[in-house]
């Protein structure tokens, strides 16, 4: 009951700071803004020279989840909270397929003060971790193991998880664990984005729904799945 009622504060302190320190082009975000947000941060990812391990193993992902704006904040209670798209490859194909529209947040509690804002880019590397995102939610360190990427010239590169992800906030990197996250299937935007009410398996492995203002995003990432 204590577990709860903390989590259930810390929370609502991230949704009263989110709300009074993001702009309002995030906190008011649709899908179709949402989209042209994570084609911008992809291309944050894909250039950066610091991203290399990102960039050269970019084309190993069953998946790539996009989180252009995550928020940690919090006094004492706190914690990070997002929007995320994700995009899959169609394992027949070999074509990408999506975008599905998540939800993140993550509840804390302990000793902190002030607000960061982050971008980021999560390679689903496994069939397990795959699986997870069909799922209506599931907790990133618990249903799927993540590590965070490798940064930098030299990086190690033998890193093995469910999820790898990379994240950059004002220029310094791997600040923001997402162990601990919640990730939950947006039915409200995926239903808006699509015309009807559709779950993650329709859209990234049944592939029953399209949208061509998805169309930019997915060329992009095959062209830097397809990199050699």
């Amino acid at each position: 009951m204590l577990s709860r009622l903390l989590c259930s504060i810390g929370m609502a302190a991230l949704v009263a700071a989110t709300s009074a320190f993001v702009p309002n082009v995030y906190a008011q975000a649709d899908p179709q803004a949402h989209i042209a947000a994570s084609e911008a941060t992809l291309s944050n990812f894909l250039r950066d020279p610091n991203m290399d391990w990102l960039q050269r193993n970019f084309g190993r992902a069953k998946a790539v989840i996009i989180t252009p704006v995550i928020v940690k904040a919090g006094f004492i209670f706190g914690g990070s909270g997002g929007r995320a798209l994700v995009v899959a490859r169609d394992p027949k194909s070999g074509k990408w397929i999506g975008p599905a529209f998540y939800a993140m947040a993550t509840a804390s509690v302990g000793f902190q003060a002030g607000i960061s804002v982050a971008e980021g880019v999560t390679l689903v590397m496994t069939d397990k971790g795959f699986d997870s995102l069909l799922a209506t939610s599931f907790k990133i360190g618990g249903d799927a193991s993540v590590a965070a990427g490798p940064v930098g010239t030299g990086a190690r590169s033998d890193i093995v998880a469910d999820l790898i992800t990379f994240n950059r906030a004002v220029g310094l990197y791997g600040g923001l664990n997402l162990d601990g996250t919640v990730v939950t299937a947006s039915n409200d935007w995926n239903a808006s984005f699509y015309g009807k009410n559709v779950l993650p398996p329709d859209i990234l492995v049944r592939a029953s729904v399209h949208n061509d203002a998805a169309d930019k995003l997915l060329a992009q990432v095959s062209a830097a799945a397809n990199k050699k």
